[in-house]
């Protein structure tokens, strides 16, 4: 899990064990390098094992920093970040390569998802706010995204466009076909 704004005691405990790490603390680091959609990303994970049991988290085992450097080809501007994170996974499952792999699936899936909710749905200008309407309307979402990826679809706006403009085409995803 990411360590986030809401949780600012972990983070400035986690933010501590990098730079100065105590002593018989293991750390592992790993490092990756990827060029595509125009960028050069760098990403370096460091794990830690400095705070495990020692938070109000359960099973808590290891601390983790990501650095991501990333440099527009374009442009040539750069970004730097630093975030920090926590994993339940014991030593011998938490490689720094392993936890890398989480944290970008994690990302994937933001971005597969929650990132379409937001943006292709804009969920988060939606005005229903009582009883269960909001979950059932995040349901829909979710079933419609769903059903867009399984029918090939990739884009999802593009996919919404084309659907709303064909609506018979989208009840046919859903197996409700009408005859001429």
């Amino acid at each position: 899990m990411i360590v986030k704004e809401h949780q600012p005691q972990l983070k400035a405990d986690i933010a501590l064990v990098f730079p100065l790490p105590p002593a018989g603390d293991r750390q592992e680091s790993v490092r990756t390098v990827d060029v595509g959609h125009g960028r050069i990303e760098t990403r370096n994970l460091t794990t830690s094992e400095a705070l495990g049991g020692d938070s109000d988290g359960p099973g808590l085992a290891h601390v983790f920093d990501v650095g991501r450097h990333v440099i527009t080809k374009k442009t040539g501007t750069e970004r730097v970040e630093v975030v920090y994170g926590v994993t339940s996974l014991s030593p011998e499952r938490a490689t720094p390569g392993r936890v890398l792999a989480l944290v970008r699936g994690h990302w994937a899936m933001e971005n597969k998802s929650h990132w379409v909710r937001d943006v292709t749905f804009d969920e988060d200008r939606s005005q229903v706010r009582g009883g269960n309407i909001p979950q059932v309307m995040a349901t829909l979402r979710n079933t419609a995204i769903g059903l867009l990826r399984w029918a090939g679809h990739t884009t999802m706006a593009a996919a919404c466009r084309r659907l709303a403009a064909q609506p018979m085409q989208a009840l046919a995803l859903i197996g409700i076909a009408f005859e001429n």
